[in-house]
């Protein structure tokens, strides 16, 4: 077996406002993995880094996916401890191999187009007109639950925003959640809580920083509106550790992105373990392109899920690998008369 690995640079089509700053492209890696004696059929996974974010955004980083390259090719192991994203791309390739090199990762009814899987609409920071298009855009389109990040603009515009929809939807209409992304401080979350309570919030993520695992803990238990980890998960991969952290804080939910929880493996130990505590969660994509949201969206469809999750539908960049995902309404669907269109990455076989 061989292997090789791609950067590649995605570009937005509309620059995406965070509380870390406005992205304009984000670079990721794709790793293929053949059988020499048919190289034209190879399977493919993403190694979805997120500078900033990720973990393993360090120097070691092409470092390591040169190291898994050539000890796939001289059939080796690779400890992979640390580095979530390649973690992810690994097993996305090695599955997608397994299956026959058709995109397939996890076979279900959703890849056979016999079921849908349901997300929330996403609305990005910007100013308050930006945000007010988009939510308006996210509404017309159907969606029943609205995901807005809060932290880039001024917090009383985020709330006019968050007025104007309870003002026309009742929480029977609209489920209404909210990502701070960590932007509210121990001394001010709790009033920025009680007044996003006022309009029915579904729960908040990431109200403070990560690392904060007492002042987290006070928060989740005094606050109004049910908290959710995201951030806060990142970098854990130490079952001891991931036990002693959900323990402690207490969470009502986690967010879990793969290609930032450690892989299908990494996560799925997350929901075992939030499990034992009657902690909810859900699953959301992490700006990867369309081979790594595949990925995800078709794991999910493993779990069966009854809440929406935050799965993007590919359209955020204008450089994206054509897919067989399509939005329908407020729902992600996989059309398998639809066919996937790799470009031509330049390869790297170490």
């Amino acid at each position: 077996m061989k292997a090789a690995y791609s950067k590649y640079r995605l570009d937005f089509i509309t620059p995406g406002g965070t509380s870390r700053g406005v992205l304009t492209h984000k670079d990721t890696y794709f790793l293929k993995i053949w059988d020499e004696v048919c190289p034209e059929q190879f399977g493919i996974g993403e190694c979805a880094l997120f500078k900033g974010l990720s973990a393993e955004d360090d120097d070691t980083y092409e470092g390591k996916l040169q190291e898994l390259c050539r000890n796939i090719s001289s059939d080796q192991g690779t400890d992979l401890t640390g580095y979530s994203s390649i973690t992810f791309g690994f097993e996305t390739a090695i599955l997608d191999f397994s299956n026959a090199c058709r995109r397939i990762i996890f076979p279900s009814s959703f890849v056979e187009g016999n079921a849908k899987i349901p997300i929330n609409g996403l609305v990005w920071m910007g100013t308050k007109e930006e945000m007010q298009s988009r939510l308006e855009e996210k509404l017309s389109a159907g969606f029943k639950t609205i995901k807005i990040k809060i932290g880039a603009i001024d917090f009383a515009s985020e709330l006019e925003l968050i007025k104007s929809i309870r003002s026309r939807y009742s929480t029977t209409d609209v489920e209404i959640r909210v990502d701070a992304n960590g932007a509210f401080t121990p001394q001010n979350v709790m009033s920025h809580l009680d007044a996003l309570a006022r309009y029915d919030i579904h729960s908040i993520e990431q109200p403070i920083r990560q690392g904060q695992w007492e002042e987290m803990a006070n928060v989740c238990r005094n606050s109004p509106i049910a908290v959710a980890l995201d951030e806060e998960l990142i970098g854990i991969s130490n079952p001891m550790y991931m036990m002693e952290l959900l323990r402690t804080i207490k969470p009502h939910y986690l967010v879990l992105k793969p290609s930032l929880a450690g892989g299908f493996s990494g996560a799925t130990e997350w929901l075992k373990m939030a499990a034992q505590f009657n902690i909810g969660a859900w699953v959301t994509s992490a700006l990867e392109s369309n081979i790594g949201l595949n990925a995800i969206a078709q794991w999910v469809s493993t779990l069966q899920p009854k809440i929406p999750q935050g799965l993007g539908t590919g359209k955020l960049f204008s450089n994206n690998v054509t897919s067989p995902l399509e939005q329908v309404g407020d729902s992600v669907v996989y059309n398998p008369s639809k066919g996937w269109i790799i470009p031509q990455f330049e390869w790297i076989e170490p």
